[in-house]
């Protein structure tokens, strides 16, 4: 925000987080998926703290009533679910 629009805010990223093999196997299950892939996990600060936040991907694919799809966005919630709990291990 700081680069583009010269406002200065609290440290906010936003990291690109897609797993190309389920991301293939969501869009040869339906090409239309791409726009609810939820590819991105955000680090922002609140005071001291770091947050980090991710989109559910069965609410975001959820939309779309299919076996393969609903597999898929199972899949990616326990990875991101694995990735944040790791974190927050750390912490």
């Amino acid at each position: 925000m700081k680069a583009k629009l010269g406002i200065d805010g609290a440290p906010y990223v936003i990291l690109g987080a897609c797993n190309p093999a389920l991301a293939h196997r969501a869009l040869e299950a339906d090409p239309s998926i791409g726009a609810l892939l939820p590819c991105n996990v955000v680090l922002r600060a609140d005071g001291d703290a770091t947050i980090v936040e991710a989109m559910d991907p069965v609410a975001a694919m959820g939309v779309v009533h299919a076996p393969a799809i609903t597999e898929v966005a199972a899949e990616a919630r326990a990875k991101l679910r694995t990735a944040i709990d790791a974190l927050e291990a750390q912490a």
